[in-house]
């Protein structure tokens, strides 16, 4: 008989895990297993049958009251066997007590309802090589975040996020490879965008802004250190947009961006009070 056991990823798990989503067409960032470990260092389960990884799933804690599953993946080859929901029901028993989200694809979101779950809104995912928007505006100043007090920057991250994550918002903008940059009115820090190299489009995520004009120069300023970006010109990136913002997903359409996926935003409670008039992007679809 198959001998099935959930335990701690190590790093050469994550290094794997990393290669599955790929197969699924996720395209995460090179990197962001790294921030995993800096957000929750317990936060990364497999699933090992006959001592072979074969399932994953990420539940980061934050904070005391908050917590997000990402990474949910069965092999193909052993779906249907019962192993996903063993993996499941230990990653939620990893966040009992607190409010948890996810952002679930399609597929499964008849199954994270079952689970308790409730769509809030709508993540699209937007790729293609942004067109030129024009000005930020009056007085808006476009500089590298990582210049500026780290506090400035966690506090502003505050507004779009339900708990505190200081560690992980510091790896976040500062991994190698990652451009962070702000924008400030008066030394006042009114947008933030965060870009990483992927398998395919480089991501944007998170992407905060004052204005429509702001957030555009943050994903054209970010599409700019695409590598093989033409002098001048932007490269080809992608941005999970939150319909719940119709400013956001106008600014991105208008910018020649495409929808190319979809997840639905669910949580375990009531949706987290944020500032959605500002997030045009959210981080990531695997860490919130």
């Amino acid at each position: 008989m198959s001998a099935f056991e959930i335990v701690g990823a190590s790093a050469a798990d994550m290094e794997l895990f990393r290669a599955w989503s790929d197969d699924e067409g996720w395209n995460p960032g090179d990197t962001d297993r790294l921030a995993f470990a800096v957000a929750d260092p317990r936060g990364f389960l497999v699933g090992r049958l006959d001592g072979e990884p074969v399932a994953c799933v990420s539940a980061v804690r934050y904070g005391a009251g908050f917590g997000f599953v990402g990474f949910y993946i069965v092999r193909p080859a052993v779906r249907g066997q019962g192993y996903g929901i063993q993996l499941w029901h230990a990653a939620m028993a990893r966040l009992d007590g607190r409010l948890v989200g996810l952002d679930g694809v399609v597929a499964q979101q008849d199954n994270y309802r079952k689970s308790g779950f409730r769509s809030a809104w709508n993540n699209v995912r937007h790729e293609g090589v942004p067109g030129d928007f024009g000005s930020p505006g009056a007085g808006i100043e476009v500089i590298d975040a990582r210049s500026l007090p780290f506090a400035e920057l966690a506090a502003y991250d505050r507004r779009f996020f339900p708990e505190p994550r200081d560690s992980f918002l510091a790896a976040w903008t500062g991994l190698p490879g990652r451009t962070a940059l702000a924008a400030v009115r008066d030394g006042r820090v009114e947008g933030l965008g965060v870009i990483r190299p992927c398998s395919a489009a480089s991501r944007i995520g998170p992407l905060y802004a004052a204005t429509p004009a702001v957030a555009a120069a943050l994903i054209q300023r970010l599409a700019a250190t695409v590598p093989g970006a033409p002098d001048g010109g932007a490269g080809p990136v992608a941005v999970d947009v939150p319909d719940a913002n119709p400013a956001a997903l106008a600014l991105v359409s208008g910018l020649g961006l495409v929808p190319t996926f979809e997840a639905a935003r669910m949580y375990t409670g009531p949706a987290p009070e944020v500032d959605l008039p500002g997030l045009y992007g959210v981080t990531s679809l695997e860490l919130g």
